[in-house]
């Protein structure tokens, strides 16, 4: 039987404020336990929770963002649970109505080996607060509850059940981690907890209509253990389903020492929190003024910022989405066309989406630690088009300049100088060369008279073989075709 995959998304995202959601507790990461858990924090008898502005506006930054509709007046409930790290036995949520409803995030997901631009879309995105922290490690068999992140604000974004396959989820969530730090909502640091993602997995035969049970993997805090997570548990199904058994509705986690998802506790539905209305806030409105002044002080959007590039630079769809995935990105490539001068806007994002990309991938480091200014990109990238350099030995001095940064604009030109690649164009010199390797290879030259058109590739790989790589390939290409003519 042949199985399809079914997943969606739950993702929490605290949003960069200084004091919490409904109190004034700072929300600074690493101090010391319950040195940041005010009264309003643990419901103490006698407080009143107060809403942050600063929460709420960046709720409507992430709406504006992604297209969706801000809700002129969202709820609050309280998510009635039990568990150690809650003390108030509830969480305040919204719930019947969220503040921002519907959208949709783009993304690049690879399929049959053809990068394909999808849009995954939203169900909602609520505001609500986090829990505590149990603490497992260094207490004798014991948990230590810290109630300092208790209260810190989130906004919890919800997809529709619309990824089919680990890769996509993996994209989905690359490229949603991408959009709050573009927006400065969020810092994104998965390790401390600021981006966490819950996937919902289940799997059904293709043809069917209707979904499996879902299971929920919890808190995944990295892309790599996100993919490892769905992987495993879509084959875990799938091989309980066919050995006959049932798949149980249940929240998981991840292990990745062991690389398995293991049973948490069973899965609550809605109706088990007991939802109700807060009845210490009142609902929040959201005026169209008010949204009007948050929309003017966003920046510019990728998908603006996409179809600019491409008015703008004459790039094409897929280049411009693949350099607007971060802002890092973005800004880098906008310097370098800046200092190149647009005419080299295409062989920009050429080399950034090439070796730029396989670099800082290979050595594990965002853009904004790049070694090599955009300003040295750019001559390098005009050393290409002015003929100093071929695009092979390109690429062996930008890895010179990765591997000895210096701060001159012209580091380019020093790595060519000291490494000897200056390409050669001489016309004279080719043409030595050209007469030699003709020489010896007599039988490449009978054949490419004869009409075998690959005999012509062998000269011209010995002819640069000669030149070690540095002959200017227009021009062997041009000179050796006019000497098997002769």
């Amino acid at each position: 039987m042949q199985w399809e995959v079914v997943i969606g998304f739950e993702t929490h995202v605290q949003l960069k404020t200084h004091s919490k959601i409904f109190s004034g507790s700072s929300t600074r990461f690493g101090a010391e336990p319950n040195t940041q858990a005010s009264p309003v924090d643990l419901a103490l008898p006698g407080v009143l929770p107060v809403m942050n502005k600063g929460a709420v506006e960046k709720a409507i930054q992430f709406g504006l963002a992604v297209g969706a509709h801000i809700a002129p007046e969202s709820i609050f409930a309280r998510k009635n649970y039990f568990y150690p790290d809650l003390p108030k036995g509830y969480q305040i949520s919204q719930f019947e109505i969220p503040v921002v409803q519907g959208g949709h995030v783009p993304c690049i997901v690879e399929k049959d080996g053809q990068p394909e631009l999808r849009q995954i879309q939203l169900t909602r995105a609520h505001l609500e607060e986090d829990a505590g922290k149990s603490l497992h490690e260094d207490y004798q068999g014991m948990t230590g509850i810290d109630l300092n992140r208790a209260g810190t604000p989130l906004l919890e974004i919800v997809t529709e059940p619309v990824m089919r396959s680990a890769t996509e989820a993996v994209a989905y969530a690359k490229a949603l981690h991408s959009l709050v730090m573009w927006l400065d909502i969020c810092d994104g640091n998965m390790q401390e907890g600021s981006f966490r993602c819950d996937a919902n997995v289940s799997v059904r035969p293709v043809g069917q209509q209707e979904f499996g049970t879902r299971c929920e993997i919890k808190n995944l805090n990295s892309f790599r253990f996100l993919e490892e997570a769905i992987n495993y548990e879509v084959r875990r199904q799938i091989e309980l389903i066919e050995d006959g058994g049932k798949v149980v509705q249940e929240t998981r986690l991840y292990d990745p020492d062991k690389k398995v998802t293991r049973s948490m506790r069973s899965k609550e539905d809605s109706q088990d929190y007991r939802y109700f209305p807060d009845p210490d806030l009142p609902p929040l409105r959201i005026s169209p003024e008010w949204v009007e002044q948050v929309r003017r002080t966003m920046p510019e959007l990728p998908a603006a910022m996409r179809s600019r590039f491409v008015e703008q630079f004459g790039l094409p769809e897929y280049d411009a989405a693949v350099l607007t995935q971060s802002k890092g990105m973005a800004t880098y490539y906008e310097a370098v066309v800046s200092a190149a001068g647009a005419a080299l806007a295409k062989p920009a994002a050429n080399f950034m989406m090439g070796d730029v990309a396989s670099t800082l991938n290979r050595e594990a480091i965002d853009i904004s630690a790049i070694p090599v200014t955009a300003a040295q990109l750019a001559l390098l990238l005009q050393r290409i088009a002015d003929g100093t350099i071929s695009n092979k030995i390109a690429k062996e001095v930008f890895a010179g300049m990765w591997e000895a940064p210096a701060a001159a604009d012209n580091l380019a030109d020093q790595v060519i100088e000291a490494k000897g690649l200056k390409q050669i164009s001489d016309v004279g010199a080719l043409e030595k060369i050209i007469d030699e390797v003709m020489a010896a290879n007599q039988q490449s030259v009978e054949e490419y008279r004869a009409g075998k058109e690959k005999a012509f590739n062998s000269l011209v790989g010995q002819a640069m073989k000669a030149t070690r790589g540095k002959g200017n390939p227009a021009q062997v290409n041009e000179l050796l075709k006019k000497k098997l003519a002769g």
